[in-house]
């Protein structure tokens, strides 16, 4: 995997041009049911961070690039598992995932729109809950929200670790571990946030669960 990386960042350093698609075909995979599993990208777009921070890649085309990207990988699941439906989940090519669609249903379930947005955060089911979405038939409004509004915020929670340490904040005196620690600390923010509102949106349904069986 890190063999993978290394060979991605040598060719955005090589061929600078280039870095937005890459970036953007990188995203879109990292996005797709399962496949995202295999893919590097989060270590890859924190590296590009510190490309971007030390001045040796244009910003821009990587952002869009990487967004357009992240957006097209969602939908494209989601697109796969409404079309199929729950068949999908019985495919022999993803008979090995059944604990990944487990935990992404549940998830789904449990959360619905907030379960799309922040999914993309969340490791163990980033490439499975926009397949369970369209498996339920999750209306394509409020999925398209929740999949370009995640995208927005993942590409740069992503992006900016690696660009703060990259050589923007190099005025301030810092050493190389302050960095270190600073990126891990921004890397840890969106799962923070994510776990916030999650218990945030979880409240009303607890207290819901306690005054039916109060009731009851």
């Amino acid at each position: 995997m890190s063999d993978l990386s290394d060979l991605i960042l040598d060719m955005i350093t090589r061929y600078g041009w280039w870095s937005g698609p890459i970036i953007g075909v990188l995203a879109f995979f990292e996005s797709l049911v399962v496949i995202g599993l295999f893919v590097p990208a989060i270590a890859t777009m924190i590296a590009v961070g510190g490309l971007i921070g030390a001045g040796l890649v244009d910003p821009a085309p990587v952002f869009a690039c990487a967004v357009f990207g992240a957006i097209l990988g969602d939908w494209a699941s989601y697109t796969l598992g409404r079309s199929v439906g729950p068949a999908i989940y019985r495919h022999r090519w993803l008979r090995g995932h059944r604990l990944a669609f487990a935990r992404a249903r549940l998830f789904f379930r449990r959360y619905g729109f907030i379960s799309v947005l922040l999914g993309r955060f969340l490791g163990p089911v980033r490439s499975t809950v926009p397949v369970v979405a369209g498996v339920v038939k999750m209306p394509h409004g409020p999925f398209q929200i929740a999949n370009i509004l995640s995208a927005l915020l993942w590409v740069p929670a992503l992006l900016l670790p690696g660009y703060l340490a990259g050589g923007r904040l190099t005025h301030f005196d810092f050493e190389a571990e302050h960095f270190a620690m600073m990126a891990l600390g921004l890397c840890l923010v969106p799962l923070l946030l994510g776990w916030l509102a999650i218990r945030f949106f979880n409240k009303p349904r607890q207290r819901h669960r306690t005054m039916s069986a109060q009731r009851g």
